[in-house]
């Protein structure tokens, strides 16, 4: 062979290789649709105790990025009309398990931002978990979205990359003394007494503080001051402390299977208060709410979603069809559909901003107020801090198995039962 065709045979060949590398050979346009994409990493409670919620706000991210990579034109929320972001970027989603631990959440978000490559994370569920998961955000200047949890403690740390869609324990706290406060007036109640359950947790701690202190500026006493460990298997002792100090109210601060532990031991120690009114916990869950059957009727709670709120949120209906796909027939609850709502604002806030500076993106988050149907009140929008002051919630009462809007009255739509009923009454 001659040197002539030697040389051609060689840059023939570097020539094919080059055209495979960068793609113009076969299966071109899949590579080069490979690289449109930005990786969202989600960190949830997938194993554990409360796994069944993790599990459900991990579907609500899947579901929003299905409705933000597709087209859904009969999906009326922003994004839904075009396939992708940033001219045909696509969402990929890359999940990690917190366990509900804070050091396993940690070391995770450490793990998604420097080996998995996330450009944000959407989290935690746990409010325990979200802060030190949100602290490694912050130190990489990276955007944490949190959909679901409420210390309102983590939108007090002048944080500049961490963004929470839900409301805090703390406007919680005053929603739920303004209940109290309402009974007394219109139904003659004569609340005088409070009793606050809780984990004893990042969440636990401190909704029980804003309890106490919304209780103390509403002229309640509180005499009962009862925490758990997260995971009980028993809580026998602490409902004997309730039951012993008999207050007239109770504020509960229980997750998942904490709750339905608390609303049985009470069952078996034959024992309720007048009104019983939960965080964002158990309560919200519509698989402990079934479980519990009738046992669960009559306890109260602060909730962002139900599927009985579909006439004030018409848009939610098509979205939550797809959600339920990932669930096995479970519908929204008001925490998932908080992390589809921090989904779907980020993506909106990237499109806004036009490209994928993390810095710039954080800034239009702040100073934008967001179109977002899957929200009570229909907006969003974020103070100094990362609370969304827009953030919206309804008292319910669980009648029937059905969560019945109770308070403000100007959006109830059930009388409330008042007192609890008896359980040998029931």
């Amino acid at each position: 062979m001659s040197h002539r065709s030697t040389r051609w045979s060689f840059w023939l060949t570097c020539s094919i290789v080059l055209c495979l590398v960068v793609g113009f050979g076969p299966g071109a346009g899949s590579a080069l649709a490979s690289e449109k994409v930005i990786k969202i990493g989600t960190l949830f409670p997938l194993t554990g105790p409360v796994a069944t919620a993790g599990q459900r706000c991990q579907a609500a991210v899947q579901t929003a990025v299905e409705i933000i990579n597709n087209k859904h034109p009969e999906i009326k929320v922003p994004l839904a009309d075009q396939e992708g972001i940033l001219g045909g970027h696509k969402i990929v989603l890359v999940h990690a398990d917190s366990q509900g631990k804070p050091d396993v959440g940690k070391a995770e978000a450490e793990r998604l931002f420097n080996q998995e490559g996330v450009w944000a994370i959407i989290g935690s569920y746990n409010s325990a978990v979200s802060k030190p998961a949100s602290l490694v955000a912050e130190r990489m200047k990276k955007i944490f979205m949190c959909g679901a949890s409420s210390s309102a403690a983590l939108t007090q740390r002048n944080m500049n990359f961490f963004f929470r869609l839900a409301p805090t324990d703390e406007t919680e706290s005053i929603e739920f003394v303004e209940v109290l406060k309402w009974l007394n007036d219109k139904k003659k109640a004569d609340i005088k007494t409070l009793g606050v359950i809780y984990e004893n947790s990042e969440f636990g701690k401190h909704a029980a503080e804003e309890a106490k202190k919304s209780a103390a500026a509403g002229g309640f006493r509180v005499v009962a001051d009862v925490p758990f460990s997260p995971g009980a298997t028993n809580l026998n002792s602490e409902v004997q402390t309730l039951k012993k100090e008999n207050p007239d109210a109770v504020f509960g601060a229980c997750l998942g299977a904490d709750y339905s532990l608390w609303v049985r031991t009470m069952k078996q120690v034959a024992w309720l208060p007048k009104i019983s009114i939960s965080y964002c916990s158990g309560y919200q869950d519509p698989v402990i709410s079934k479980q519990l059957a009738g046992d669960a009727d009559f306890f109260m709670g602060s909730t962002a979603y139900s599927p009985q709120f579909a006439s004030l949120m018409p848009a939610v209906g098509v979205v939550e069809e797809i959600f339920k796909s990932k669930t096995g027939g479970v519908p929204f609850d008001g925490d998932s559909i908080q992390e589809a709502v921090a989904m779907l604002v980020l993506a909106q806030a990237i499109e806004k901003t036009g490209n994928l500076d993390p810095e710039k993106v954080a800034e239009s988050l702040q100073k934008n107020t967001w179109d977002s149907p899957l929200s009570l009140g229909g907006k969003v929008a974020f103070a100094k801090g990362g609370q969304n002051i827009k953030a919206h919630s309804v008292v319910t009462q669980l009648q029937g198995g059905d969560y019945k809007r109770i308070f403000p009255e100007e959006m109830a739509d059930t009388s409330i039962v008042f007192p609890m009923k008896a359980w040998n009454q029931r």
